[in-house]
């Protein structure tokens, strides 16, 4: 099955030829029944997973021996030991991840083994097992270090302290370790009074009034009136006594207000704070107008930088920090920009777009070489700022030479992967997310030639998604024409060329939208290649006249290149055909892309790099990205990204907006 078949020669004898013969005609039934077989274990796979589902127990135990040596029998074996998990034998539970040692679904039963072992406080047995996971979660890693502290672990406590300073609402089995970290006077209540700060400006309110628990008596407020200060702050700080400065919960909370009014009217939390913050302590006010000064910079007001300057030289969280130096940028205040970036935290200074935007600063000063230095740390970095630092340097931006073509040899080892194997009978079961999970582990510690090889059998079966996914980690060797995939020429670039739109802007786009999965559909219930919103969709095919729509067509690839690339066009002629503010609109509406402009012409690269939505933001970058190298490719010559980002014409008050677009 699969092997060439040459064609005979003529000198072949008749003998030869009848047996030629015969095998050819028998090669179609041969190809037949094997798929018939294979379609067969599927289905009854389908039905094993469904009474898996359904916790119909005799059905799977009646369907399990037929799936003995299926690409998928592993899921099948956990499926059967998983409900008895709470009371297995340990040797029957090991004697599961020795047989399927180093695949996904034996760290999936580790894990849920794990947590039994936990629950019960067998914690000999946790700690012994939790040495062999690979990859171990919140839940898990806290898990682990109740056992430590039921051990007596006095390092416990110091490996536990990180966790408290995550503004994430961590998982139930961390509250015992941030109980302990109470007990043992490892927190104290300047520091649980920080976490609700961090929880509030990550808008995370519950976890915020759960950590309230772990004040003072004193200090800690009733639930009620904490949640009056989370939904009602306005109302609530115009009544406060104006003899509050001796009591902290009353000033903690009058700075929570503050930073609760900022995220819908910053002018009114400033009105608020100037009244008030005589009776707040130093760091209380600082912080306040620090929130303050954030919510400012995102909506791109004129008093942004002002207020940070109120702020004061407190600590900033990495969000206001962030923002100070966006702000900063949207001014042209490069002394502002350096200043704040070196006194950010060492781990976020070294994030490449800090390390990009301090050479800028320095660059701005004078102080050529540092700023030279900076951007070498991050040139040749196929993202946003290593392409922007190539620019700097006046190194266009290229793909790597390519590598060699993945061997049959190869190609075949990497075929025989078992968790490769799995991936793809996952994908041709239209178990999408199964796939994915078993793609990802299996191409951990993967070489450069076993990632090439497996993002050449992705191509070959249609996952383009898990294609670029492999293609993406390489090292040292590279296929840019893998990792930058350009499938459906045939439909892509003649409808690019019928709306007059750069079909590497348009792949560029398509490869952030869906990774040119036809069936994709995000969160929201955008849908196809181009990831159309139905409204969107609708909207489209009405203007354009196109008949018998139906949402139904969505996915199919013909129809949503036409209107993703007809929607394309209509939102690039809208927005002075600048594709930043036409990506942009693509993602978040054109109206907010018009409102994101400066009163003043502004590099592109600030305009993508203070967009207030950060999907957007990230969204923006790498549609950019990625369309220089896909013009690189395609041309077959150096580009720089900086002059596709240009220059954005300032917002005017009399604009003409022209029919307004979903």
């Amino acid at each position: 099955d699969g092997a060439i078949i040459r064609k005979p020669q003529l000198s072949m004898n008749l003998l030869s030829t009848t047996l030629l013969l015969l095998l050819l005609s028998f090669a179609p039934t041969t190809v037949v029944l094997r798929h018939a077989a294979a379609q067969s274990a599927d289905d009854q796979f389908l039905a094993a997973r469904e009474a898996a589902r359904t916790g119909d127990r005799s059905r799977l135990e009646r369907l399990a021996p037929a799936l003995h040596g299926y690409e998928l029998e592993p899921y099948v074996d956990y499926w059967l030991l998983v409900p008895d998990l709470k009371d297995a034998d340990p040797e029957v539970v090991r004697a599961f991840l020795a047989r399927h040692e180093n695949s996904y679904i034996a760290e999936k039963l580790r894990g849920d083994w794990l947590r039994q072992l936990a629950r019960k406080q067998q914690w000999d047995l946790f700690a012994a097992e939790y040495a062999r996971v690979l990859q171990p979660d919140q839940e898990l890693a806290c898990h682990a270090l109740q056992g430590r502290l039921a051990r007596g672990d006095a390092k416990a406590l110091d490996d536990a302290l990180p966790l408290w300073l995550s503004a994430l609402e961590p998982p139930e089995s961390c509250y015992g370790v941030f109980e302990a970290l109470i007990v043992g006077k490892r927190v104290l209540a300047d520091a649980v009074w920080a976490r609700v700060r961090r929880q509030f400006e990550a808008n995370k309110i519950p976890a915020a009034l759960y950590t309230m628990n772990y004040l003072p008596p004193s200090q800690t407020p009733e639930r009620k009136l904490a949640q009056t200060v989370a939904d009602s702050p306005l109302p609530w700080l115009i009544k406060l006594p104006g003899d509050f400065s001796g009591n902290r919960m009353q000033r903690e909370l009058a700075a929570l207000a503050i930073q609760r009014i900022a995220r819908n009217e910053p002018q009114v939390a400033a009105n608020q704070l100037e009244r008030i913050g005589a009776s707040l302590r130093s760091g209380e006010k600082s912080w306040a107008w620090s929130q303050v000064a954030r919510q400012a910079a995102q909506r791109h007001l004129p008093e942004a930088m002002n207020w940070y300057r109120l702020a004061g030289d407190a600590p900033l969280s990495d969000e206001a920090a962030e923002w100070k130096v966006r702000a900063a940028l949207r001014v042209q205040d490069w002394g502002s920009v350096r200043a704040t970036i070196e006194s950010m935290p060492p781990a976020l200074a070294a994030q490449p777009a800090w390390v990009y935007w301090l050479g800028r600063a320095y660059r701005a000063g004078g102080r050529l070489e540092e700023a030279n230095a900076l951007f070498g740390r991050i040139a040749g970095q196929p993202d946003f700022y290593g392409s922007l630092a190539n620019d700097e340097l006046g190194r266009p931006t290229t793909p790597p030479p390519k590598a060699p073509p993945a061997s049959r040899e190869e190609l075949a080892q990497v075929a025989a992967i078992p968790a490769v194997q799995r991936a793809q009978a996952f994908f041709r079961l239209n178990l999408r997310t199964e796939g994915v999970r078993e793609w990802s582990w299996a191409l951990r510690g993967m070489s450069d030639r076993e990632l090439l090889a497996a993002s050449e059998i992705a191509v070959r079966s249609g996952n383009y998604d898990r294609a670029i996914a492999a293609a993406d980690r390489t090292r040292n060797e590279h296929d840019y024409s893998l990792r930058y995939l350009a499938p459906y020429g045939d439909q892509v670039r003649p409808a690019a060329r019928n709306q007059a739109l750069d079909d590497a802007w348009v792949y560029g786009l398509m490869r952030q939208e869906s990774r040119f999965i036809s069936s994709a559909r995000s969160h929201v219930g955008a849908s196809g290649l181009m990831q159309l919103m139905p409204a969107t969709a609708k909207w489209v095919a009405n203007k354009i006249g196109l008949k018998d729509f139906h949402q139904g067509r969505v996915n199919d690839p013909e129809t949503n290149l036409l209107l993703g690339t007809t929607y394309m066009r209509l939102v690039l002629e809208s927005l002075d055909n600048h594709p930043v503010l036409a990506s942009a609109a693509y993602n978040a509406g054109p109206g907010r892309a018009r409102r994101w402009r400066a009163e003043r012409p502004l590099e592109g690269a600030i305009y993508a790099e203070t967009i207030p939505f950060s999907e957007t933001r990230d969204y923006v970058k790498k549609v950019m990205n990625n369309s220089i190298y896909y013009a690189a490719l395609f041309d077959g010559k150096p580009q720089t990204l900086k002059n596709r980002l240009g220059v954005i014409a300032p917002r005017t008050g009399g604009e003409a907006r022209g029919e307004d677009l979903p």
